[in-house]
């Protein structure tokens, strides 16, 4: 099957087009957050930020689970287990934290982009996306 010479171009304007458009999409957000809890797991794709909001409670109790009664053994012990890797994490968790406040999250789970848009309640990443698109669509 022979295609004529300005079916081609339209043809490659049409590809150009679509690849344009699914690069301005996957660009569109600058940044994508999910902020929950380990009570209400969300699975996600590395793309989005995960802010679990217990994770400095959980990884604290960690730290001091079965300590002895002694405080100089129970610091010894602390000491031990508080490898940088784990100092990082705890660091890095409490910030999240920090960084949850700052946006104004009240509630969770909660899907923020672009730290400007909210969706709460939705346990769909995909699908609190597509709402904040519509939305961004009617208001730009």
């Amino acid at each position: 099957m022979y295609l004529p010479v300005a079916s081609l171009a339209l043809n490659l304007k049409a590809k150009l087009a679509i690849t344009a458009l699914l690069l301005t999409h996957a660009t569109a957000w600058a940044e994508t957050i999910l902020i929950t809890d380990t009570h209400h797991p969300i699975p996600t794709t590395q793309e989005v930020r995960t802010i679990t909001l217990d994770l400095p409670a959980t990884l604290e109790a960690e730290l001091s689970t079965n300590l002895p009664a002694d405080p100089s053994k129970a610091q010894a012990i602390v000491q031990q287990r508080l490898t940088p890797a784990l100092s990082a994490r705890l660091t890095q968790a409490h910030q999240d934290v920090a960084d949850a406040w700052s946006m104004g999250v009240t509630r969770i789970p909660a899907v923020v982009v672009d730290r400007k848009y909210v969706i709460y309640g939705e346990t769909d990443i995909q699908r609190a996306l597509e709402r904040i698109e519509q939305h961004r669509s009617l208001e730009p």
